[in-house]
């Protein structure tokens, strides 16, 4: 399962954009897209399986295509300390 690092990063909607800043670093990351897509699925009950299942339909490219997108944003995010990932 994929969640967020509550407490570690505060968000905004900005004009169709999610802009988070995380709290420690003071780094900002603005989300649109895939990747505002991918962080609206990470709700803690999902994996990376589950949120490209789930947004496979949304967009013109093969399931391999969004599980590699899905695959290498959650370890960007899990990098910047903003999600974590544990196993069910």
């Amino acid at each position: 399962m994929i969640s967020k690092c509550e407490g570690s990063f505060v968000e905004t909607e900005v004009d169709g954009e999610v802009v988070l800043m995380n709290v420690e670093s003071g780094l900002f990351y603005s989300l649109e897209g895939t990747g505002l897509a991918i962080w609206q699925a990470i709700d803690g009950t999902r994996d990376e399986a589950d949120i490209v299942a789930l947004l496979s339909p949304r967009f013109d490219e093969s399931e391999a295509q969004i599980a590699e997108h899905v695959s290498q944003f959650v370890a960007t995010l899990a990098g910047a300390g903003l999600v974590k990932t544990a196993v069910a």
